[in-house]
């Protein structure tokens, strides 16, 4: 028996997309070959070479690794996972706004209804 996966890439504007998945949404901004994301499992930025499938990633935050763990007293997993889904459709949501008030604006000046 298998896992169902669900993904979803919104391109928001050239080098800025919104992806939607069942771990939860985060922004990914770039261009082919290097791009920076934020979510819920912190940033992770990646190069690589397009068209090789040669690539490294850096992540930082939370589940980065055992080497990076805070000597603070861990917070509840459950907490942590509520503050996350909050923080990204929060980032998410500002992010389509501004989107919307660019494109907007833009059509404004160009004359386009």
């Amino acid at each position: 028996m298998g896992n169902f996966r669900f993904y979803r890439r919104l391109h928001i504007f050239p080098g800025l997309s919104v992806n939607l998945s069942k771990s939860g949404p985060s922004l990914t901004m770039g261009v082919r070959g290097a791009h920076v994301t934020l979510g819920q499992r912190g940033v992770a930025r990646t190069v690589g070479l397009p068209g090789t499938g040669i690539y490294y990633t850096s992540r930082s935050g939370y589940h980065s690794g055992l080497h990076s763990a805070h000597t603070e007293s861990p917070t509840d997993p459950s907490t942590q996972t509520i503050a996350g889904h909050a923080i990204g459709w929060l980032m998410i949501a500002v992010i389509v706004a501004i989107a919307l008030a660019i494109r907007i604006a833009i059509g404004g000046a160009l004359g386009i209804r």
